[in-house]
């Protein structure tokens, strides 16, 4: 859920982006980073799984079969500050993690800016502030 959220956001801040410093075919550029988007999110997902089965002392060999239905016991089971960084710890890295690529393309290739943490988060306010915009109305008789 939240990364469906966030990509949605994400897909609006891309071609905010590339609408901003006109660049040529902008819905390649805003379908490319939302596939780079799933496939990061993936990949941190599949590792986040790895971390939980080596951290519960599950043999990963030839014979493992995780079953997709058994999510259940891919809890940390721990309890305390440690148990619960965890487990927003796994929950968050993906979403946040593929939206960090995603920025990075965004910057380099799309604005082509240089690499800082400024022109990383750039144009984000912008982009609430045009959401909100779309909302009023616009007859003011």
């Amino acid at each position: 859920m939240i990364g469906g959220i966030l990509m949605i956001l994400i897909a609006i801040w891309v071609y905010q982006g590339a609408m901003q410093v006109k660049k040529s075919n902008v819905l390649f550029w805003v379908a490319g980073c939302a596939i780079l988007f799933f496939a990061v999110q993936w990949l941190l997902v599949q590792l986040n799984i790895v971390i939980i089965d080596t951290y519960q002392g599950d043999d990963i060999g030839d014979n493992y079969d995780r079953d997709l239905t058994s999510i259940g016991d891919r809890a940390t089971n721990e309890q305390g500050t440690g148990g619960v960084f965890l487990n927003v710890l796994f929950e968050l890295l993906p979403p946040f993690g593929a939206f960090l690529a995603v920025a990075l393309v965004r910057t380099k290739f799309i604005l082509g800016a240089p690499l800082s943490v400024s022109n990383l988060f750039s144009g984000i306010k912008e982009m609430f502030i045009g959401i909100k915009n779309s909302f009023k109305s616009t007859t003011d008789e």
